[in-house]
């Protein structure tokens, strides 16, 4: 018998969850993704750069090393993927018109690169690294600098010497960056200045690979969506807000909200208790300056996990259920724990490693 044709405008969320990726029927033809692709063609050609990357759906961003093809996820075929994704991981990577260009360059520069075997120049590796230095599972970086572009967020062109180049090459390519301006008095407005040179240099020039293979191409993924989405949180859990939850929950007392709200009508009665909020913000720079000798991490890093630690806590209305103090060292434990974890693995649960 002939499956039933998959309607996307009209499928419950229990069934799209059981339905295999590679069933899905999506295309970038005919979508708001073929204008974006088209657009940055047009940025391509207003350049005098005859090469066009060709683009297909995959299971997220991507442009594998030694390839030419770009891979755009899969979930921006369609509005109903948009906000399955949207609900199963918060966000949608590359929605809406301006996120998707900005990753659509980005990725660019890396089929450039192999297509013209860029990061083989002598003169590439001087400005920006070797190629064949290793990825890690993550990267440190100094928010401050200004030897670096800034174009994806987390100061993306820092992560590796590759990343540096796309990095600088997207924003070299972006329409009225104005970059000659905004990077004024910046050591990456050299870096910038290379990249026009050399962009300069295959103005017309075919690429020495136009084609390659396309790897975790949409058609080809046999796992259900919802396989796919446990999958994804698993790999990508602790940048949810519940990833403290447990550990929190052996610290601190979580109320209900009708708890809460009793708690907080007569506070005055409940002097002897403390919010988990409070306990972390009185204490939290003692916790920071002691966590930050025992580790030598860097104190943003630490700080910003308190903050994200005392917001959960919040959320959850939580209080401290007795002892100060005891509740002040099992918090210090923790967060000690993590910043271990983070500077041997380059996560905070100290396990996973980058696909």
């Amino acid at each position: 018998m002939t499956p039933k044709p998959i309607d996307l405008n009209n499928i419950t969320e229990e069934q799209l969850l059981a339905t295999r990726i590679g069933d899905l029927p999506i295309s970038i033809e005919g979508t708001w993704l073929e204008e974006c692709v088209k657009e940055l063609y047009a940025e391509l050609d207003a350049r005098g750069l005859v090469f066009h990357p060709e683009c297909y759906l995959a299971d997220e961003w991507l442009t594998p090393e030694g390839e030419v093809a770009i891979g755009i996820p899969f979930y921006l075929a369609h509005p109903a993927l948009i906000r399955l994704e949207r609900r199963m991981m918060l966000e949608a990577e590359g929605e809406g018109k301006h996120w998707c260009m900005q990753l659509l360059r980005h990725e660019a520069g890396h089929a450039f690169s192999y297509a013209y075997n860029l990061h083989k120049k002598r003169e590439w590796q001087k400005v920006f690294g070797s190629s064949r230095e290793e990825y890690g599972n993550t990267y440190k970086f100094k928010p401050y600098s200004k030897s670096y572009v800034r174009h994806l967020d987390g100061f993306y062109a820092q992560y590796h010497p590759d990343e540096d180049f796309v990095e600088t090459f997207a924003v070299w390519l972006t329409p009225d960056s104005d970059w000659q301006k905004k990077y004024l008095g910046w050591k990456a407005l050299d870096k910038l200045q290379f990249v026009d040179g050399l962009m300069s240099s295959i103005k017309g020039v075919n690429p020495l690979k136009a084609q390659g293979k396309k790897f975790w191409h949409q058609k080809n993924l046999t796992i259900t969506l919802g396989n796919y989405y446990k999958k994804k949180y698993r790999y990508e859990q602790e940048e949810f807000p519940d990833f403290h939850d447990v550990q929190l929950r052996k610290i601190f007392t979580p109320l209900t909200d009708e708890e809460w709200w009793a708690f907080k009508k007569d506070r005055r009665k409940n002097k002897e208790f403390v919010t988990a909020q409070e306990l972390i913000r009185i204490h939290s720079k003692n916790i920071l300056n002691s966590i930050d000798r025992c580790t030598g991490e860097r104190k943003y890093i630490i700080s910003d996990l308190l903050k994200n630690i005392a917001l959960r806590a919040k959320q959850l209305h939580m209080i401290v259920p007795s002892s100060q103090a005891v509740a002040l060292m099992q918090l210090s434990v923790y967060v000690t724990s993590l910043t271990m974890n983070y500077i041997h693995t380059g996560w905070l649960r100290g396990t996973r490693q980058r696909k």
